[in-house]
Parts: C-alpha cells; sequence; structure tokens
C-alpha cells in the first residue's frame, strides 16, 4: 500500500526517478540519432570526394528519384538507352531518398565491372534479403569464396560432357509435347488447334530438369500435379502479387529491413522456398536410399544430385552443409523453370510473327534429316543457332540487376564521357558503397552498340561476318551478349540451357506451323512474375494462346 502511494503522490521521489530516467534514455536516443547522422554525412562526404561526379536525368520525384518513372515504363530499357545518348556511355541517376545509382553502358567498363563481381561487387543488401526469402543462401545468394566453392562443385554436371549425355532427356521432353499437340490438332475440326504455348513450355522445363538434374521425373508433361508449378505460376496469375508493389520495394531499396513486412508477394516468395525445400529435401532422401542401387559412382559424381551428395561428406574437399546443398537444387529449380520456359515461350512468338523465319528454320532442319546430336546441334545448324542467339539478344530473362561496390575502384571507359563539371574523363572513380546498374536487356538491344536494327529480330545478323561488328564486339560475354552475364559469376546453365532451345525448336519445327491466334499484329506485353513473362494483351494470368497446324 505504501508503494502504491508513493507512485501516486506527484512529487515523490519515485516520480523523480522516473522523470530522471525517462530524460536519460531520451539524451540515448538523441545521440544515437545524431550519431548515425553524424556517419550518414561523413560516409556522404567521402562517397562525393571519392566519386567521379557524372551527369544524368533530373529528379523527378523528391522521395523516388527517377526509379517509380523506371519501375512504371513498360520498357526502362529504352529509357536507360535514352539517357545513355544524352548523357554518355555511363552516367547517374537519382535514387530513393537523395541518394543515387550509376548506371554502366559502356562495353570496357561493364566487362571491367563483371571481371571483378562477387569480391568487388556484391549483391545489394536487399537482393541479398528477397533471394534468401525465396530460394535460401545458395549459389545465388552466395559472394566470394564462399561462391567460388559452391560454384567449382557444381561445374563438372555442367560441361559439355554432361549435357552431351544429358541430350536424349531434352529430346524425350520434347517427342512429350508433340505426341500432346498432335493429339490437340487432330481432334479440332479444321486441323488448327489454339494452344496455351507458355503453359506447355512451363511443363517442359519442369520435367527436363527434374529428370536431368535430380533423376526425377514430375510427370507435368502427363498431366499430375506439381505443387511447385502452382506456387510458380502465382506469381504471374494473381495480378495484386505480380504488380510490383512500387511504394514497398522502392522503399525496401534504401530500407531492406522492410521486406521482413509481409505482403502478397513476400508471402508467396516464402511459400515458394517452402514448396521447393520440401520437394528438395525429398529428391534428397529418395537419391540418398538409391545411391548404392541405381547409381556407379563415376555416373553418380557427374549428376548435379550426385555432386551434391558427395559435397555432403565431411571429408569432401568443397564440403557444403545440408542447408547450402537444399537451396543449390531450389536453385536450379527456380533457373531451369523460369528462365527457359519464358525464354522459349518468346522463341515461338517471334517464330509467329515471322512466318519466313519460320519456314526457313524449317527447311534447315528437314534437309538435315533426323534429330541432330548435342555436336551437330551445335555445329551443323547455323540457321537455328541463328535463331536461337537472337532470341536470347532480345529477351534475357533477367532484364537488368544492381550490385553495392564493396571497396574503391577505378573503372576504364572505352570512349572518354563528359564528367559533371564538365570535364572529359576516359575512366571514372568508384567509391565503395556506390550503387551500380546495369541493363542487359538495354545493351542487347542498343542502337550505339548493335547498329541501327538493333530493336529487330534480324537471325540473319549472326550469318554474316559483319552482322556482329564495331561495339558488339566489344561486349564481353557469351556470343557478345550478357545474356548469361560474365566472369565469376557466368551462368553456369548456359549450355544447358542453349541445348534445351535448340532440341525443342529443331522437334517443334519439323512437325508444326505457329501462328499468332489474332494475327502477326498481336500485341504481347510483360507481366511481373517471379521473373517477367510475356503475355498476350488482353489474356488473364500469364496466356500466349498460338494457332498451332501440323506441318504437312
Amino acid at each position: 500500500m505504501k508503494a502504491l502511494l508513493t507512485i501516486a503522490v506527484p512529487g515523490s521521489p519515485s516520480s523523480l526517478w522516473t522523470t530522471i530516467r525517462s530524460a536519460g534514455a531520451f539524451n540515448v536516443a538523441c545521440s544515437f540519432v545524431a550519431l548515425w547522422t553524424f556517419v550518414k554525412v561523413i560516409r556522404a562526404l567521402r562517397w562525393r570526394l571519392r566519386t567521379t561526379q557524372l551527369r544524368g536525368p533530373p529528379r523527378t520525384s523528391f522521395i523516388y528519384g527517377v526509379l517509380n518513372d523506371l519501375v512504371s515504363s513498360k520498357d526502362s530499357a529504352t529509357m536507360y538507352e535514352h539517357w545513355a545518348q544524352e548523357y554518355g556511355v555511363v552516367y547517374m541517376i537519382p535514387s530513393v531518398f537523395g541518394q543515387t545509382r550509376i548506371v554502366l553502358t559502356d562495353p570496357r567498363a561493364v566487362a571491367h565491372f563483371y571481371a571483378r563481381e562477387s569480391w568487388t561487387y556484391v549483391q545489394t543488401p536487399l537482393s541479398q534479403a528477397l533471394t534468401e526469402n525465396m530460394i535460401g543462401r545458395g549459389i545465388i545468394w552466395s559472394r566470394g569464396e564462399s561462391h567460388r566453392r559452391q560454384r567449382k562443385t557444381l561445374t563438372p554436371a555442367f560441361s559439355n560432357a554432361a549435357i552431351r549425355k544429358l541430350t536424349s532427356v531434352f529430346y524425350d521432353s520434347a517427342y512429350k509435347v508433340k505426341s500432346a499437340w498432335d493429339t490437340d490438332v487432330e481432334s479440332s475440326k479444321d486441323g488448327n488447334a489454339v494452344i496455351e504455348v507458355q503453359n506447355w513450355m512451363n511443363h517442359f522445363s519442369l520435367d527436363t530438369i527434374g529428370i536431368a538434374g535430380f533423376s526425377h521425373d514430375f510427370g507435368s508433361l502427363d498431366g499430375k500435379h506439381a505443387s511447385v508449378t502452382e506456387v510458380f505460376d502465382t506469381f504471374g496469375n494473381n495480378s495484386q502479387a505480380s504488380a510490383i508493389n512500387q511504394l514497398f520495394f522502392l522503399f525496401a531499396s534504401a530500407f531492406p529491413i522492410i521486406v521482413k513486412i509481409p505482403t502478397k508477394r513476400t508471402t508467396l516468395a516464402k511459400k515458394l522456398n517452402v514448396t521447393m525445400g520440401e520437394i528438395s529435401n525429398d529428391l534428397l532422401l529418395r537419391s540418398r536410399r538409391e545411391k548404392d542401387v541405381n547409381m556407379k559412382e563415376a555416373e553418380e559424381e557427374k549428376s548435379v544430385i550426385g555432386l551434391l551428395m558427395k559435397a555432403e561428406g565431411q571429408e569432401a574437399e568443397l564440403h557444403m552443409s545440408e542447408d547450402e546443398v537444399l537451396a543449390q537444387m531450389k536453385v536450379l529449380l527456380l533457373a531451369g523453370y523460369e528462365t527457359t520456359s519464358i525464354t522459349l515461350t518468346w522463341a515461338l512468338i517471334e517464330l509467329s510473327r515471322h512466318p519466313d523465319v519460320q519456314t526457313r528454320l524449317r527447311e534447315e532442319l528437314l534437309a538435315f534429316g533426323p534429330d541432330p546430336t548435342y555436336d551437330q546441334l551445335k555445329a551443323n545448324l547455323p540457321y537455328l543457332d541463328a535463331v536461337v542467339h537472337e532470341i536470347l539478344r532480345l529477351y534475357p530473362a533477367i532484364s537488368e540487376f544492381t550490385r553495392l561496390a564493396r571497396e574503391d575502384d577505378v573503372i576504364p571507359l572505352s570512349e572518354p564521357v563528359c564528367t559533371e563539371s564538365g570535364k572529359m574523363k576516359d575512366s571514372i572513380s568508384i567509391a565503395k558503397g556506390s550503387s551500380m546498374v546495369i541493363s542487359i536487356r538495354a545493351i542487347n538491344r542498343s542502337l550505339a552498340i548493335w547498329g541501327p536494327d538493333a530493336k529487330e529480330f534480324k537471325p540473319d545478323r549472326w550469318l554474316t561476318e559483319n552482322g556482329i561488328s564495331g561495339k558488339a564486339k566489344e561486349v564481353q560475354g557469351h556470343r557478345h551478349l550478357l545474356t548469361f552475364v560474365d566472369g565469376p559469376r557466368t551462368c553456369l546453365g548456359k549450355d544447358f540451357a542453349i541445348t534445351e532451345m535448340r532440341v525443342v525448336l529443331s522437334v517443334l519445327m519439323k512437325n508444326f506451323v505457329f501462328e499468332m491466334r489474332d494475327g502477326p499484329d498481336t500485341q504481347v506485353e510483360i507481366v511481373r512474375g517471379i521473373l517477367p513473362r510475356p503475355r498476350v494483351v488482353g489474356e488473364d494470368g500469364i496466356g500466349v494462346p498460338l494457332r498451332v497446324r501440323r506441318y504437312e
């Protein structure tokens, strides 16, 4: 009772002590804010002193800079290219809350950047948080020595010899697609079936990566339900989830902790992580049980699942934890499903829009005769190769990315750039903490790099000596493209994906004729799923219906 009375009496010693404590807490909070502000100011001053100040577009929003314009644009690559024409091959764009990003479009600067990626240039905190939330701490999330170790473990599974052996798997899945489409065409009234091709390319990609990577047939092409496809497709089919929440992600680029706030998209990402984790764990357990029965050691070590099981061993030179092993499996499921199916869908769209290209490709394939082997696909079908690489040029699965400079650097340029003060520089200084942007789509389609026909679907450019010339030859990367990036983080599955594309197109083109359902001028837009996907304007979800008939 005495204690209660003491607290209740104004001016009592206990009340005074509470006031003093409150004042102390307030002072401590103010001190922390002051210290945080001081550190931010010092870092900003250091960044400005050590970074070459470049020209760039004016801020269109006090809060967002120009990022809201880029996110809202249907073609951000064109905006990047326009700015490069106006401000030079490297320039600065205003970002959120007064921050700045440096955009690289110069081939020499980009080559320098990629050579140092994973060490000098690393994922942003936001990118790492989103990646971990969706697929865990695998090869995409890791950096530096951890990335090198994980990559070295997986490399044998994607060698030429390994892909050569997997080509039959690609053909088996392609012929399952053909068989199903034969049935649809035969049952149609006039021999013309409308087929939603993106859905089928999804099935093809999932079954292929399942068999080739994990010796498991998901049965997606046979009509079996796969829980992972449901979550994948929800990203594109749910308009609220697929349309990027601009406010959320733009703020998150400055304050990554925001991604911890549950939204429909982050909830879907977590659900995808859990679903892929369950599938990966089941595959891993099954593979362990069957290891001694179905696999010889030499064969085991060349498969993805075999290499991962080997890396689990404590005595392994390149040891991986179980969490890392499961993360690699989720990465491969995501990459094998999303990137290949998207690129194949774009290929069928462009071939439907260009019947002359389709006819020429079919003639080459029919003249060749039987299904080409892995080596023949690479060496004996030049027009098929040209079509595949033109699709890869125009439609990179990942259109752009942002990295953070972990240390100071000097980036060389292939041509001088005018700085903010009007001086010409043939290299730029980058301070630690700088945010760097490369728009792969913009560089792959750049008029300055690829010439006046850069925006056109023109496979012939890959067949003549002068087709790839000038600045395009300065772009380092697979066949002068940034689609698979470059340097220590070059896409491991590059040859896997290209061989898949060649096989599917060779089978489908020899057997079917494709047209846009509503004519060659049908409008196609991009809808944001996990990665940007094509969709015919007016269709629900991620639909790409094409008119398909048998080739006679």
